[in-house]
């Protein structure tokens, strides 16, 4: 009998796992990744971010306000958006002033390039701040302009001469200013009077013609007609445009009596001046 031959078992395949060599992050993807990090963490990508979100919620605040009238977070107002030019008037009433951060201070392109300073009322009385102001906000940069409250119950010639005994012009100030705002128990034609016999002074004096200042109401009630050929400087709060006849020769408005103004411990008077830098420029004293 033959007996079969055994087969031997087959041998089995040894399964070879293959060795998958990890490659690491290439050299640009590195360097790409390096930047994206220090583009976030950058105080200049987040100051970018922040501005953006500013300036969308500010134009979602405005939705349906008048586009020329803007509010300013900073000054803590609105202020008409038509002007280049802005300034503030202060007296005593804000106290002592850091002209420096005055002039320093900015939001947007709203700056102050110009100060009207109270430096006398009727024939005695000197504001007590009036030197250090005239003095401090001329060298702060800032053109600077005087102004007299005018008392009608006393000789015009008499306040004009008081005012220029206190007030020494020179070279880039603004013109003197007259500020009358109340008849003081005398009659209009008495107060014309007395204001034209001021402004005459005055105008001899300095050779330079002096601006009237006015709220508009008083202005249209007692001085409209009469004195048309006076630059104006028209006090009219919390309006998005200063509404006045062609005729009125108007470069100065007073639009706020409320803002805060770094440098200033109290609110301030703010103003914007009616024309260009040309303009403005051709106004001050040569």
């Amino acid at each position: 009998m033959t007996v079969p031959k055994r087969k031997s078992p087959a041998k089995k395949k040894v399964a070879y796992k293959r060795k998958v060599k990890k490659k690491g992050l290439s050299i640009k993807w590195k360097i790409g990744l390096a930047g994206l990090l220090l583009l976030l963490l950058s105080p200049f990508y987040y100051g970018y971010i922040v501005k953006n979100i500013t300036s969308t919620w500010r134009w979602i605040r405005d939705i349906g306000t008048n586009s020329n009238y803007r509010t300013y977070k900073n000054f803590n107002i609105r202020i008409p958006t038509n002007y280049k030019i802005h300034g503030i008037d202060v007296s005593s009433y804000q106290g002592k002033i850091d002209w420096q951060r005055v002039k320093n201070m900015r939001q947007d392109s709203v700056h102050i390039s110009f100060a009207f300073i109270k430096a006398t009322e009727g024939v005695l009385l000197v504001d007590p701040y009036f030197q250090r102001n005239w003095r401090e906000g001329q060298k702060a940069g800032i053109a600077c302009g005087a102004y007299h409250y005018f008392r009608p119950k006393l000789s015009g010639k008499w306040q004009a001469r008081f005012f220029l005994q206190n007030v020494k012009m020179q070279k880039g100030n603004l013109p003197m200013v007259v500020d009358i705002e109340e008849l003081d128990g005398v009659q209009p034609a008495k107060m014309r009077e007395r204001l034209k016999d001021f402004l005459s002074q005055i105008e001899i004096k300095t050779k330079v013609k002096p601006i009237i200042y006015s709220g508009l109401s008083f202005y249209q009630d007692y001085l409209l007609s009469y004195f048309d050929d006076y630059t104006l400087w028209i006090a009219h709060y919390y309006q998005p445009q200063l509404i006045v006849g062609s005729t009125i020769n108007w470069k100065f408005w007073q639009h706020s009596d409320k803002a805060k103004v770094n440098g200033i411990n109290y609110v301030v008077d703010f103003d914007v001046f009616n024309g260009d830098s040309l303009a403005f420029k051709k106004l001050l004293v040569h």
